[in-house]
């Protein structure tokens, strides 16, 4: 709670100063359409308010939803959920020198954190440096990830259970983009801090990469001394739609304690593919990932620990409606279906040659209203399968969810 106060302080505080300095030139920075738009201008890419004449922007989205799900007959009933609760902060030091900051407060103000705060130089449109607190540029997911850009509720489970969900870490990192009206090319390339031996050793009794954002001290040391890299290069054609390769890999456990060798230097490696494109005439839009994992794991540890995992998404838009709706212009209304897929286990039993399971496939199909191109009304039916390790009959879940996000 004292954490929350401090965070709406700041708010009110900048709100006042804002208001002192010229309560008349509060102005919407628009979003530049026109340009080609990569999955790496994610960060800066959003809709802000800009302050008077303080140098600084501020803007944000909130997320609200609720479901009713069952398992195998079983059901809790209906629940609301406030997911999170997001602030955005951008100030132009000078020219050439920026800084943004993503506050983050989630489930009611349970957890607060900070998803993204670093400052950018730019050298040269192939070279801008950042450091701070980034996102890592693995898959594309991970650095687009704000609710209101997509039209499902849940987030895609391979984008946050294989690549845990808007992965960060301190750290510093290169990025830059060439290209004209028709093709652009981009990349970038950081070294973080990176991951623990949670990864294996966590509640979840099996491969769970997630557990390494249980560490409260990523953001202040390495677990082992050695850094995490990550890089990605993406094109971009303005009818043929983007597609994109990123790597992330390093050494996840503590090998040496007091300059004393305890274990050999254990990697973790993902590879990750991302397209998107929107079909002419139709304006059909497609999105999609896929990520493949490779975990060095002890032998001592038994098989319901996978070394390899996989998995991915597909979505598919399609506007049915663009117009004029309840005095909302250029409000549209899509048709929504999601496929997504996720293994955690890739590999076949020691003893018996047959497959490990564990592993879920889904299906989610939707609609969606937008008045405007910064606010989504949602509406979805989930459903999905999960087998356990050793493949008996999956369970089934069903269920409905409906919401909204909206950038603010």
């Amino acid at each position: 709670m004292k954490q929350l106060n401090l965070v709406l302080s700041l708010l009110v505080l900048q709100l006042n100063l804002c208001a002192q300095s010229d309560s008349t030139t509060v102005k919407r920075i628009p979003v530049d359409t026109n340009k080609l738009i990569m999955n790496m201008d994610a960060v800066y890419n959003r809709p802000l308010l800009q302050l008077g004449r303080v140098p600084i922007a501020i803007g944000g989205y909130v997320e609200s939803n609720s479901s009713y799900f069952a398992t195998n007959g079983q059901t809790e009933g209906l629940s609301f959920q406030i997911p999170r609760l997001t602030f955005i902060l951008s100030s132009s030091i000078k020219n050439r020198i920026k800084f943004l900051t993503e506050i983050e407060i989630a489930d009611g103000g349970k957890n607060i954190g900070v998803d993204f705060a670093a400052m950018d130089i730019t050298l040269h449109k192939l070279i801008n440096l950042r450091g701070g607190i980034i996102l890592n540029p693995i898959g594309s997911f991970n650095q687009n990830h704000d609710s209101p850009k997509w039209e499902f509720i849940s987030r895609p489970i391979s984008s946050t259970t294989i690549i845990p969900g808007v992965w960060n870490n301190v750290g510093f990192g290169i990025y830059g983009k060439i290209g004209d009206n028709n093709v652009v090319w981009g990349y970038e390339a950081c070294i973080t801090n990176g991951f623990d031996d949670r990864i294996i050793a966590n509640d979840q009794s099996r491969t769970w990469l997630v557990s390494s954002k249980q560490n409260p001290d990523r953001f202040t040391n390495s677990f082992n001394g050695i850094p995490l890299l990550t890089a990605k290069t993406a094109i971009r054609h303005r009818t043929a739609g983007e597609i994109g390769i990123s790597w992330m890999g390093g050494v996840y456990n503590k090998f040496e304690e007091n300059g004393l060798t305890i274990d050999k230097q254990r990697r973790i490696d993902l590879i990750a593919f991302d397209f998107n494109t929107t079909l002419p005439k139709l304006n059909t839009h497609i999105e999609a990932e896929w990520v493949w994992v490779m975990i060095d794991v002890p032998s001592t540890y038994t098989q319901q620990f996978g070394d390899a995992q996989k998995g991915g998404f597909i979505d598919i838009i399609q506007p049915i409606l663009h117009k004029n709706i309840f005095g909302w212009q250029d409000a549209i209304l899509n048709l929504n279906w999601r496929t997504e897929f996720s293994d955690y286990n890739v590999g076949t039993f020691t003893e018996t040659g047959e497959n490990i399971s564990d592993h879920i496939i889904a299906i989610i199909p939707g609609i969606s209203f937008r008045p405007s191109t910064q606010t989504v009304i949602k509406a979805n039916y989930r459903y999905h399968w999960q087998w356990d390790l050793f493949g008996n009959p999956p369970s089934r879940t069903a269920g409905f969810q409906f919401g909204f996000a909206t950038y603010f």
